[in-house]
C-alpha cells in the first residue's frame, strides 16, 4: 500500500470516527428532548441520521478494506447488499436534504399557517415518498444485475462488466443521477433562495426601524450606535452564511463523486484509481458534515446536549459521592468497635 493508499485509509477512518460520534449524539439528542420530537423536521432528521449511521457502519468499513487489499473485501452476496445500500442511501440522503429545505421553505414563507401545512403527518408521507423514490432504483438494478465491486471506488456500489449493456447502463446511470442528485439540488437552490429572498426583505425592516430609532436617540452612547450597526451587519449574513453552508456542503461532497460517475462512462477519460476513492471519500464526507450542518449547531440540539452532559455528571458525581462515604464509613467502623 502506497503513501496515497494510506492517506485515502486514513482519511475514511476519520470520517468513520466522526460521522459515528456525531450521528449518535444526534440520535441521544432526538431521544432526550420530546420538544424537538413534537416537530415535524425530526422526522427527516431521523431518517437522514439513521441513513447516515447504517452507511457509517456498513459502506464505509468495506470501502476502507477495499482501498486495503486493493480488491473485493466480502463475498458477491454481502458485496451486491452493500451495493443495494450504498445506492440506496446516498439518494436518500440527497432527498432527505431536500425535504429540509422544503419544510424550511414553509416555516419561512408561510410561517402563521406553517403548523397547518407541516404536520408530522405530512413530514411523515414525504419520508415515504423518500424511501420509495431511493428504493426504486438499486431494486431496478438488483433486477439487471448492476450492483457489484468497482475497483475505480475500491466500493460495492452500481456496476456493470458486460460491454453490450454499456449504453443502457449509461442511461440508467444518468436517470439515476438526474433524478437524485440533480433533482435535489434544484430544489435546495429554489427553496433557499426563496428563504434568503424573505430573510433580506426582514433584514432591510429591522434595518430602517434600528436606523429610525439611532436617530431619535440623539444622546445614546457611541458604543451603544456602533454595536447596533454591528449587530445590524451580522443580521445580514447570518442567513446567508447558513443558506451557503448547507448548498455548499452538499456541492463539494456530492458533486464530484457524480461529476466522475458520469465522466466515467466515457471511455475518452482516464480516471486514476486515487481520484475515484477520493470522490467516494468526499461522498461519505456528508454523512459526517450533515449532523453539524442540520442538527447540532441548532439552539435546540446544543441545549439538549448541554442537559444530557449535565446529567451524566450528576450521575457520576452522586457515584463518586456514595464510594467516598462507602469507605469513609468502613474506616470508621473499626474504631468504634
Amino acid at each position: 500500500m502506497n503513501s496515497w493508499d494510506a492517506g485515502l485509509a486514513g482519511l475514511l477512518v476519520g470520517t468513520m470516527g466522526v460521522s459515528l460520534l456525531s450521528n449518535a449524539l444526534v440520535l441521544l439528542c432526538l431521544l432526550h428532548s420530546a420538544d424537538i420530537r413534537r416537530q415535524a423536521p425530526a422526522l427527516f432528521t431521523l431518517n437522514l441520521t439513521c441513513g447516515n449511521l447504517l452507511c457509517t457502519v456498513v459502506n464505509m468499513p468495506l470501502t476502507l478494506a477495499g482501498v486495503v487489499a486493493q480488491r473485493q473485501p466480502a463475498g458477491d452476496r454481502l458485496c451486491r447488499l452493500a451495493a443495494f445500500l450504498d445506492t440506496f442511501l446516498a439518494a436518500n440522503s440527497m432527498l432527505s436534504m431536500a425535504a429540509l429545505s422544503i419544510d424550511r421553505w414553509v416555516a419561512v414563507v408561510f410561517p402563521l399557517s406553517y403548523r397547518a401545512k407541516m404536520r408530522l403527518r405530512d413530514a411523515a408521507l414525504m419520508v415515504a415518498y423518500t424511501w420509495l423514490h431511493a428504493l426504486a432504483f438499486p431494486a431496478a438494478a438488483v433486477v439487471l444485475s448492476w450492483l457489484g465491486f468497482h475497483q475505480l471506488y475500491a466500493s460495492c456500489t452500481l456496476c456493470s462488466r458486460r460491454p453490450d449493456e454499456r449504453l443502457r447502463f449509461a442511461v440508467f446511470t444518468g436517470a439515476f443521477h438526474a433524478l437524485s442528485f440533480l433533482l435535489s439540488f434544484v430544489v435546495l437552490c429554489c427553496t433557499y433562495l426563496k428563504v434568503l429572498r424573505v430573510a433580506r426583505f426582514h433584514c432591510r425592516r429591522i434595518d430602517v426601524i434600528t436606523m429610525q430609532t439611532l436617530v431619535l436617540l440623539v444622546d445614546i452612547h457611541p458604543s451603544v450606535r456602533e454595536r447596533c450597526l454591528e449587530e445590524q451587519k451580522r443580521r445580514r449574513q447570518r442567513a446567508t452564511k447558513k443558506i451557503s453552508s448547507f448548498i455548499g456542503t452538499f456541492l463539494v461532497c456530492f458533486a464530484p463523486y457524480v461529476i466522475t460517475r458520469l465522466v466515467e462512462l466515457s471511455s475518452a477519460v482516464p480516471i486514476s484509481s486515487h481520484w475515484g476513492v477520493l470522490s467516494k471519500c468526499l461522498a461519505y464526507s456528508k454523512a459526517a458534515s450533515d449532523p453539524f450542518v442540520y442538527s447540532l449547531l441548532r439552539h435546540q440540539y446544543r441545549k439538549s446536549c448541554k442537559e444530557i452532559l449535565n446529567r451524566v455528571l450528576h450521575r457520576r458525581s452522586l457515584r463518586s459521592s456514595g464510594l467516598t462515604g462507602d469507605s469513609h464509613s468502613q474506616n470508621i467502623l473499626p474504631v468504634s468497635e
